[in-house]
């Protein structure tokens, strides 16, 4: 899948833009399930067509014989078995979803993570041993020509509208993702250049054919696919108007169900949810209903919290863990405070610089801007030295990391030499470097940074002012989280201060970086960066099915994200840190190596591993605290910091 943004309400803290823009369903009605959208005046409707291989030849007509099915029965449980079901987790969100849809325009929004974690594909990782486990599919099976992996489908499988999930629905994923309908293009070139093929045997075996042979843990991962129920969707060129507010049916857990605009936005679990019962699902998802409020501040939902009516808190912000997190609900106990620190891919924070704008095309420039972010001053200061400064674009893949690459520093001299190389050499009254065109005209040194939260702006003014003393200026642009978004999908930025949600076993570059998705509207390329030398590279890493040779051709592509200076890396942050009330439980050992949000019941996996739910509601306590704290009784003051998977620093 694509990079997302970040998603919810600020885990990422001092740099994730928090992508909160959201959608509903037919807004203000109760919706627990999937309803059909009505049909749209003019609209015409399509069939789509068969799915059909790029080239080459497509999967076996019938199924190999020879084929050696595997499963994974025997990897450990990682939920706790004292979890109880019930109750309502309520938690928030920063502003109303735009969509409900999990594909097209603004679909990749905050909102989208809590419904897309729904969506099962044949198989996932557990968060410690990251073995393949079964989750759609009971089995499966590779081909022998490196490409091609069959799944067997549980027959109890079902849709949250009661509908079996069959082979076919895979089938139609891929006309799905394929079809001009969505407006999709990232979805519309994987499908048709990366899935080539995929075939339906019978109803519960199905087969696909990837682009390029992989490593077997890779093809796992590229070629499990999440199906589309053919029986949902009615294709027609007003998908996407018919379908934004009508959530299709789910495989997980919870589905949508009331939806009050402006409000919040419920997901309801299912009772006879198929999978309740299996091994890596049991005791996992627990709370009957979660409601997400929309609170448009982040300030004004922690006064939400302080009386109760959040069920938990993140306080990665420095100023949250360490000054806002106290007073008589921690000192009596009656919220907890935890520090998790965690081993995942790191998130692709940064200052995006948009290499299609005027002096942002030069090198020179863009390196003189690195130059002049003064982020340890940032570090040791705003936020507290609990953060570390991020060496580059992509970060927490084992060996695929390139860990020879440094950040540029903060170095006022190197700075002018880049600037003063661009040929800003003069400065303005006000202290900006200036330079004049071969047209006569006069180009100040002046960018506008755009960011979706103001808890980032005290972050950005201490750099803002350190840039001034290269004689660069910045104008700071904060805008509602999902206009801040909007603007940097479209390409209409300067530089975007934000972060990608990555995830995977290996780091992906073409969406980032592939030419043909630089300047065009909705894809990843934020940067617009252009490079032929590079897109080779890229196409060579696609394709190639020796590790080492993967290993080296990422080394390199970072080596040349970091040449081209489109991306100044910002910050990284190897934990969460929450707050709970005490009646929110969780597992002895609080979370896994994957555990992204402690309390974030409705993930089912971070990116790829399978790590969430694993949260509780115990009722009975809920009252005993109310209760005590009518009262003004304590209970013990409870901060757990669990550093098991810190990585040591080097």
């Amino acid at each position: 899948m694509p990079a997302r943004w970040i998603i919810r309400h600020g885990l990422l803290g001092a740099f994730a833009l928090l992508l909160t823009a959201c959608g509903g369903v037919n807004v203000d009605e109760e919706a627990e399930g999937s309803a059909q959208p009505p049909e749209t005046d003019g609209a015409v409707y399509v069939e789509l067509p068969p799915v059909e291989p790029l080239g080459g030849t497509p999967l076996p007509a019938t199924l190999p014989e020879d084929l050696v099915w595997r499963t994974n029965d025997t990897d450990p449980e990682f939920a706790s078995p004292n979890a109880v079901r019930g109750g309502t987790f309520r938690t928030y969100m920063l502003a109303f979803p735009l969509t409900l849809r999990l594909v097209g325009p603004d679909s990749n929004g905050c909102f989208g993570g809590y419904l897309r974690y729904h969506k099962y594909g044949p198989l996932t990782f557990p968060p410690e041993t990251r073995n393949p486990i079964p989750a759609l599919a009971t089995h499966w099976a590779f081909g022998d020509d490196g490409r091609t992996v069959f799944y067997r489908l549980n027959p109890e499988a079902k849709w949250s509208d009661g509908e079996s999930v069959t082979a076919d629905d895979f089938v139609f994923a891929v006309q799905f993702m394929r079809s001009e309908e969505i407006i999709a293009p990232w979805y519309n070139n994987h499908y048709t250049q990366r899935i080539l093929h995929v075939r339906a045997y019978d109803d519960l075996t199905y087969g696909v054919l990837g682009a390029d042979a992989k490593p077997q843990d890779e093809m796992l991962y590229q070629f499990s696919f999440a199906p589309v129920p053919q029986h949902f969707h009615r294709m027609s060129d007003q998908w996407i108007t018919e379908y934004n507010w009508s959530p299709q049916p789910t495989t997980g857990p919870y589905v949508v169900g009331d939806v009050r605009k402006g409000k919040h936005v419920d997901m309801v679990r299912k009772d006879d949810w198929w999978a309740n019962d299996l091994r890596y699902y049991r005791n996992r998802f627990n709370p009957d209903r979660v409601r997400v409020k929309v609170i448009r501040d982040m300030n004004t939902a922690w006064q939400h919290f302080l009386k109760g009516e959040l069920d938990s808190f993140p306080l990665v912000l420095p100023n949250f863990w360490h000054d806002k997190a106290q007073g008589e609900e921690f000192d009596k106990g009656y919220i907890h405070k935890y520090w998790y620190y965690n081993r995942l891919p790191v998130a692709s924070a940064g200052m995006y610089l948009n290499s299609a704008e005027p002096i942002l095309e030069e090198r020179e420039v863009r390196y003189g801007i690195a130059h002049a972010m003064n982020f340890d001053k940032v570090i040791s200061t705003i936020l507290r030295g609990d953060y570390e400064r991020m060496p580059t674009f992509q970060l927490g893949f084992g060996e695929y990391d390139n860990v020879s690459i440094k950040a540029r520093e903060f170095d006022l001299g190197r700075a002018a030499e880049h600037f003063e190389a661009a040929g800003f050499k003069d400065r303005d009254d006000g202290g900006i470097r200036v330079r004049t065109t071969d047209d006569g005209n006069l180009q100040r040194l002046s960018f506008r940074v755009t960011y979706g939260q103001p808890h980032h702006t005290p972050s950005l003014v201490v750099l803002k002012e350190d840039a001034k003393k290269a004689g660069l200026q910045l104008t700071l642009q904060l805008l509602d989280s999902s206009s801040a978004f909007k603007q940097i999908q479209e390409k209409k930025h300067q530089i975007g201060w934000m972060a990608w949600n990555t995830s995977g076993i290996s780091p992906r570059y073409w969406e980032h970086f592939h030419s043909i998705n630089a300047n065009k509207t909705q894809t990843n390329n934020i940067t617009n960066h252009v490079d032929p030398a590079m897109d080779e590279m890229i196409m060579r890493y696609r394709s190639s099915a020796d590790k080492d040779e993967r290993i080296m051709l990422a080394h390199r592509l970072e080596q040349t994200v970091h040449d081209s200076g489109v991306v100044v890396p910002t910050f990284q942050v190897p934990y969460t840190r929450e707050g709970a009330w005490r009646w929110v439980r969780l597992p002895e050992h609080m979370g896994t190596r994957s555990t992204g949000e402690l309390f974030n019941d409705l993930t089912f996996s971070a990116g790829v591993f399978s790590s969430g739910g694993l949260l509780w509601i115990d009722t009975a306590m809920r009252q005993e605290t109310l209760d005590a704290k009518k009262r003004g009784e304590a209970f013990e003051p409870v901060t757990r910091i669990d550093t098991t998977h810190r990585v040591p620093a080097s």
